[in-house]
C-alpha cells in the first residue's frame, strides 16, 4: 500500500533516516513504491525550511542564513541520492515512471528556492558586505558563490522573466529524464545472438562475456554481441566477421536514432531551443557562454584555442595509421576502404604488426580483482588510507560490494561502494557518485561514495579480465572517488567533486597514471592462471603501445566535444540538429571511417542532464593539469614522492571547491601548465 506523504515521519523513514552499517541506508527496509510519497514529504519539508529561513525578519548573518541554507533539505538530500543511483544502476519500469515525474517536479522546487526574493535579499545583504565580515577563505568563497548561482538561476529577473525560467528548467529535466530513457530502451532491447560457427577466433575472455550475456538474455548455449562497450569494442576489434562487426557498429553509433517512442532526434532539438532560450534570458549571447562563465575555461574562444590544435594532430596522426591499415586490409584481400565497423580490427593488426602484441595478451594478467587491489594500493600508498570488505550488507543490488575506508590510525574516513559488471537494468558508461558527502558544517557528515562500472560479467567460477582501457576506467571512476572520500571541507556546497567542471576531471586522470607505474604493474599484474608477474617484455612492449591509437582516440573524442560547443556557442539553436552536427563534422574535415565518440542522439554527458552541456571539452582541459600534475612526480624519480603527495592530498583531493582552482593548482604545482605535457602524453607532441 502506497504510504500518505503527510503522515511520513522523515526522521525515521528509512529513505531518509539512514540506520545500516557505515552510514548506510538500510536497503532491505523500503521498496520502490515508497519513492513517491517520500518525495512528497522531503519536498514539503524543504519548502517549510527555506520559508523560515526567508522569512527571518533579524538582519542576515552567516548562521541565520547561509549556514541554514547549507544545512537544509537533509531529507531531501538522502532520498535523492538513494533514487538517483537506482535510476542509473538498476532501474525498472516503475523507477523509470517516477523518474519522469520527479525531474520536472524537482526543477520547479529548486527554481522556486533560487527566485525566492525574500531569501535572495538576505543573501544579497551578505554579499554586499561580505568585505567587512572578516570570513575565512573558503567561507567566503561559498558566499560567492551561492549569491552567484542565485544569479545565474534568475534571483534577479522580473516576475514575468522568472516564471518562464521556472518552466524552462521544468522542461528540460523532463528532456533531459527522456534521453536518457530512450538511450537505456536502445541498449537494453538490442543483441545481436550468435552461434558457435560465428565466434571462431574469439578470445575465450570475449566469448565467455558473451556467452553469459546470452544467457542473461535467455539464449543459453548462444553468444550476445550487445551495446556495452566492455563487449562491442573487443568484438568489433577481434571479429573476423566483417559483416557482423558492421551490424554491431551500425546498431552502436544508432542509438537514439531508431524511429519510434525512443527516438531522441526531437528531444534534442528541442533541449538545444531551450538552452539558447535560456541563456538569453539571463544576458548571456549563448548557452556555451552562461556555462564557462564559472569555469576555468571562461569562454567558448579559450575551449576552441585548446581543442583546435588537437584536432589538427589527431587528424595527421589518423590518416598515417588509416594509410598503414589500408595496406594490411590490402594484403588480406579486402580493397574496399577502411570503413567504421573496420578501424578498431585494423588497428589492432597494426599493433600486433608494430609492437608484437596484441590487447589480447594483456587480458590475463588483468583480472578486475587485481587492479582493483592496485587501486587501493596506490591511495594507501599516496594518501595511507586503507580499505577492508564487509560482507552481508545489502545495496541495491547482488552485485554491490561495500568497503570500509579507514586513515592511517584505523579510524573510520567514508564508506566506498563498487558496482563492476555490466546489466539490462543499468545505463551505459562509468560514473562515480555519492549518497552522502563529506563537511564539517553543523553536525558534519561522512562521505558515502560510488563507483559504477559495465564490464562484462564473466561466466560462473570464471575471473573478469580487462582491458587495459577498462583497467584506466576503474582507475579513472576511483579517482573520482577518492576525491569524495578524501575531501576535508567545511561547506556540503564545495565539498569533494564540487568543483568547476573544466577542474572535476583532474583527480580522476591524474590517478590512471599510476596504472602503468611499473612497480604497480609488478605487483599487481598477475597471470590469472598462474599467478606469475607480466612478463617484462610484454610490459614493454604494452607502454611502447600507449599511444599508438593517439590519432583514432584524440579524434573520436575531440569531435565529441567539438560538436557540444559548437551546439552551444550559437546565438540561436540548430533546427536540424543531426544535420548541424554533419555540417559540423564536415567542416572539421572529419575522418568518415571514425564516428564521433558519442553521437548526438546517445550523447548522454550532455543531453541526459545538463552536467556536462557545453562542457565535455572539460576532460582535455583537465588532462592538460593531470599530464602535467604527474610530471611533477616523474621529475623526482618517485611516482610515490611523500611531500608532492601530502601536497596533491591537501590542495587537490582534500581540498573540494574550497578555493579558486587555479589558486589549488598553483599550491600543489607552483605554476599553471601548458598542454606539451597532455600532447606528448596522447603522442601527439
Amino acid at each position: 500500500m502506497t504510504e500518505n506523504a503527510a503522515a511520513i515521519d522523515l526522521s525515521r523513514h528509512p529513505l531518509t533516516h539512514w540506520t545500516g552499517a557505515l552510514g548506510l541506508p538500510d536497503f532491505a527496509q523500503f521498496s520502490e513504491d515508497q519513492f513517491r510519497p517520500v518525495f512528497d514529504a522531503a519536498l514539503a519539508a524543504h519548502a517549510q525550511e527555506i520559508a523560515a529561513i526567508a522569512g527571518n525578519t533579524e538582519a542576515p548573518t552567516l548562521q541565520n542564513t547561509l549556514v541554514p541554507l547549507e544545512l537544509s533539505g537533509e531529507a531531501l538530500s538522502h532520498v535523492s541520492s538513494i533514487f538517483w543511483l537506482r535510476a542509473g544502476a538498476h532501474t525498472n519500469d516503475l523507477i523509470q515512471e517516477v523518474e519522469r515525474e520527479i525531474a520536472p517536479k524537482m526543477a520547479r522546487h529548486y527554481s522556486a528556492i533560487a527566485m525566492n526574493p525574500a531569501l535572495f535579499a538576505r543573501i544579497d545583504g551578505l554579499y554586499e558586505k561580505r568585505g567587512t565580515l572578516a570570513l575565512d577563505s573558503e567561507t567566503l568563497r561559498v558566499l560567492e558563490l551561492t549569491w552567484r548561482n542565485f544569479v545565474r538561476s534568475g534571483a534577479k529577473l522580473d516576475e514575468q522573466g522568472k516564471a518562464r525560467l521556472a518552466t524552462i528548467n521544468e522542461e528540460l529535466a523532463s528532456l533531459g529524464a527522456r534521453f536518457g530513457q530512450n538511450v537505456l530502451a536502445n541498449e537494453k532491447n538490442w543483441a545481436l545472438f550468435l552461434d558457435e560457427k560465428d565466434v571462431a577466433g574469439l578470445p575465450d575472455f570475449l566469448k565467455g562475456a558473451m556467452a553469459e550475456a546470452a544467457e542473461a538474455r535467455g539464449e543459453k548455449g548462444r553468444y550476445a554481441v550487445t551495446l556495452s562497450r566492455s563487449i562491442y569494442e573487443p568484438f568489433t576489434t577481434f571479429s573476423d566477421r566483417r559483416d557482423l562487426r558492421e551490424i554491431a557498429f551500425r546498431a552502436f553509433i544508432g542509438r537514439g536514432e531508431n524511429g519510434g517512442p525512443t527516438d531522441n532526434r526531437e528531444v534534442v532539438a528541442r533541449t538545444l531551443a531551450l538552452r539558447a532560450e535560456k541563456a538569453k534570458l539571463l544576458g548571456y549571447d549563448s548557452y556555451a557562454a552562461l556555462k564557462l562563465d564559472d569555469t576555468m575555461a571562461k569562454t567558448p574562444a579559450a575551449v576552441f584555442g585548446l581543442l583546435d590544435p588537437v584536432w589538427q594532430r589527431a587528424r595527421e596522426k589518423a590518416a598515417q595509421d588509416q594509410a598503414e591499415m589500408q595496406r594490411i586490409a590490402a594484403k588480406a584481400g579486402q580493397n574496399d576502404p577502411i570503413a567504421g565497423w573496420d578501424w578498431r580490427y585494423f588497428q589492432e593488426k597494426l599493433r600486433q604488426a608494430k609492437f608484437a602484441f596484441d590487447e589480447a595478451e594483456l587480458k590475463p594478467f588483468l583480472q578486475l580483482e587485481r587492479v582493483i587491489a592496485a587501486c587501493f594500493d596506490v591511495a594507501t600508498r599516496l594518501f595511507g588510507v586503507r580499505f577492508e570488505e564487509k560482507s552481508g550488507i545489502a545495496a541495491w543490488h547482488p552485485d554491490v560490494r561495500v568497503f570500509e575506508v579507514l586513515d592511517p590510525d584505523g579510524t573510520h574516513r567514508a564508506t566506498f561502494l563498487a558496482d563492476y559488471f555490466a546489466r539490462p537494468s543499468k545505463r551505459s558508461g562509468a560514473w562515480m557518485s555519492a549518497l552522502d558527502s563529506a563537511y564539517r558544517l553543523g553536525k558534519g557528515a561522512r562521505p558515502v561514495i560510488y563507483n559504477i562500472m559495465n564490464f562484462a560479467k564473466p561466466g560462473a567460477g570464471q575471473p573478469a579480465l580487462l582491458s587495459l582501457d577498462e583497467a584506466k576506467t576503474l582507475f579513472h571512476e576511483f579517482g573520482h572517488a577518492l576525491h569524495g572520500m578524501l575531501s576535508e571541507v567545511t561547506w556540503p556546497s564545495v565539498s569533494g567533486t564540487s568543483v568547476s567542471r573544466d577542474f572535476v576531471e583532474l583527480p580522476s586522470q591524474l590517478y590512471e597514471h599510476w596504472l602503468t607505474v611499473p612497480e604497480v604493474i609488478a605487483k599487481h599484474a598477475l597471470h590469472h592462471k598462474t599467478g606469475e608477474p607480466m612478463p617484462k617484455a610484454l610490459i614493454d612492449k604494452m607502454l611502447a603501445a600507449r599511444t599508438f591509437d593517439a590519432g583514432f582516440a584524440t579524434v573520436e573524442f575531440t569531435a565529441s566535444a567539438l560538436v557540444d560547443m559548437a551546439y552551444h556557442a550559437q546565438a540561436n539553436a540548430p533546427a536540424e540538429p543531426l544535420a548541424f552536427e554533419a555540417e559540423t563534422l564536415e567542416k572539421l574535415g572529419m575522418p568518415a571511417a571514425i564516428p564521433m565518440r558519442h553521437r548526438t542522439p546517445h550523447f548522454g554527458h550532455v543531453f541526459a542532464g545538463d552536467s556536462y552541456s557545453a562542457g565535455y571539452y572539460s576532460y582535455m582541459w583537465s588532462e592538460v593539469l593531470d599530464a602535467d600534475a604527474f610530471a611533477a612526480f616523474e621529475e623526482t624519480g618517485d611516482a610515490f614522492n611523500p611531500e608532492l603527495a601530502a601536497r596533491l592530498k591537501k590542495h587537490i583531493y582534500a581540498a573540494g571547491g574550497s578555493q579558486d582552482p587555479e589558486a589549488l593548482y598553483m599550491a600543489f604545482r607552483g605554476k599553471m601548465p601548458t598542454a606539451d605535457a597532455m600532447m606528448a602524453k596522447r603522442g601527439l607532441g
